[in-house]
């Protein structure tokens, strides 16, 4: 038996033949407009990278920074990973959308929300500097503005992590709650007595020194914690120590547990940013910069990685000394003291766990001045030492991000002073030397007089503010120089 068609199926064809071309062309078109503009989902996976030396977004094809593409009515689904470890998020402020935060420790998070309305809008990572550094790409919306679309979009769904409605704030997120001080802190104030050895007459050789970024909960201050970000754990990072002519092989390794992409920027090295091209650091895993010591002097170093500044502000700044041929001259002691503000989002002394406050940072205005991180930590946590009769040369430098400082000490002179860390034309006989945020000095003190002498950054408000140190000199007094009373 032969099949039959249906008497309506039969029908309809009828119906379509009895109709000419443009007729049924024009018949088609609303049908065929209509599964054009049909809504669906559009699936996009999006892992970030280090491309180049620039952070971004990469798709499955590992197109940069891809142009997403979707009509009015869709519904988009983002999977997210950190490719590289660090933590990262994606926001797109026109239309409401902010994922959470998502690391090597998160996984893969998704982000879903429906698109109401035309444009082209740009989606970005709205970590402090990621944004600035490369992590930016557009979506493209065509159609209609659909009715009932409002301002925005339909808001966003987050799954996979913490949601983060934070992060449509660019700069500075909204407060966390307040939290206690955290009982994992420890101090991290480096020791102003860890200062390599001299080097003295020898020939150009080859060093090799490897440094090791860490993020760690420390002491600020007496009943407050702060999250660090630091070269070897401590504040500033260590001292490196070098001869003009030497050839420095350096090797920056990131911590796993790291959130943050950092770098090292030496200003001791002439080519590639200093290094911080070329050590962009993702959580574990190290880069090798290789520099030869042209030029003698005291210089500073710190991370590169944006936001520059909050990365310095968070402690991560040190210093490198290129000794001249033949060294420097013989002294009794040498110490290492930085100097650097701290911006939170609570007040001063606030028994709490403190979070870095950008918009202060970019307004100039500290909360705390510090010698070597902390609060007390060249008070309390170490002192500097020294015995009457002794020399006393002390490598001072601001990590800042922002302020200079008026470094002086109490009730001494300066006998000798390398203004900006050169060291081919000693001031003498100084009272107080000025220091650029990203810059140094070395000074010299023969002391004579027993006592408690105070560092200080003679703005002295500062002082009240945590910028205080103690140089502690023993030993019997030299005759003449000063007593307490008339003149006997």
């Amino acid at each position: 038996m032969k099949p039959t068609l249906p008497l309506c199926a039969i029908a309809a064809a009828l119906c379509l033949l009895s109709l000419d071309a443009p007729a049924l062309a024009a018949a088609a078109a609303p049908i065929a407009k209509a599964a054009a503009s049909a809504p669906v989902t559009r699936r996009h996976e999006l892992q970030t990278n280090i491309v180049d030396g620039k952070m971004v977004f990469v798709d499955a094809k590992g197109q940069v920074n891809p142009v997403l593409t979707a009509n009015t009515g869709d519904t988009i689904e983002l999977v997210l990973k950190s490719g590289e470890g660090a933590e990262h998020d994606l926001v797109i402020p026109e239309l409401n959308v902010a994922s959470a935060k998502f690391s090597t420790g998160s996984g893969k998070i998704t982000v879903r929300f429906k698109v109401t309305k035309a444009g082209s809008f740009t989606y970005y990572c709205s970590i402090p500097g990621h944004r600035q550094i490369g992590m930016e790409g557009k979506l493209q919306v065509s159609g209609p503005t659909l009715a009932d679309a409002g301002a925005a979009a339909a808001p966003a769904t987050s799954t996979g992590g913490d949601a983060s409605s934070a992060a449509l704030a660019l700069y500075t997120p909204a407060p966390s709650p307040m939290r206690g001080p955290d009982p994992a802190a420890v101090s991290v104030a480096a020791n102003p007595a860890q200062v390599p050895a001299a080097i003295g007459a020898r020939a150009p050789q080859l060093l090799k020194y490897r440094m090791e970024t860490v993020e760690l909960p420390g002491k600020l201050d007496d009943g407050t914690t702060f999250t660090y970000w630091t070269f070897n754990r401590q504040v500033p990072g260590p001292m490196l120590r070098a001869r003009v002519g030497d050839t420095v092989e350096l090797t920056l390794f990131n911590a796993s547990d790291s959130k943050m992409i950092h770098s090292i920027d030496l200003h001791a090295v002439t080519g590639g940013h200093g290094g911080g091209q070329h050590t962009q650091v993702a959580p574990g895993q190290e880069k090798n910069i290789t520099f030869k010591a042209l030029n003698p002097g005291l210089y500073v170093y710190h991370c590169a990685t944006p936001l520059v500044p909050q990365h310095i502000a968070a402690g991560m700044y040190g210093m490198i000394l290129v000794e001249p041929e033949g060294g420097l001259s013989k002294v009794d002691r040498e110490y290492y003291v930085m100097q650097g503000e701290m911006y939170t989002g609570r007040p001063h002394g606030a028994p709490v766990h403190q979070e870095a406050n950008l918009e202060k940072m970019a307004n100039e205005l500290p909360d705390y001045y510090v010698f070597n991180g902390e609060v007390g930590a060249l008070s309390k946590t170490h002192k500097l030492q020294a015995k009457v009769g002794e020399t006393v040369r002390i490598y001072f430098g601001v990590g800042g991000p922002n302020k200079i400082s008026s470094f002086h000490i109490i009730g001494e002179i300066f006998d000798k002073v390398y203004s900006e860390g050169s060291i081919s034309s000693p001031k003498h006989d100084v009272q107080t030397t000025l220091v650029a945020p990203g810059g140094a000095t070395i000074v010299e003190l023969k002391v004579q007089h027993p006592g408690s002498y105070l560092l200080v950054d003679h703005a002295l408000s500062r002082a009240g503010k945590g910028a205080v140190g103690v140089l502690e000199v023993t030993g019997e007094p030299v005759p003449g120089v000063f007593h307490a009373g008339a003149h006997q």
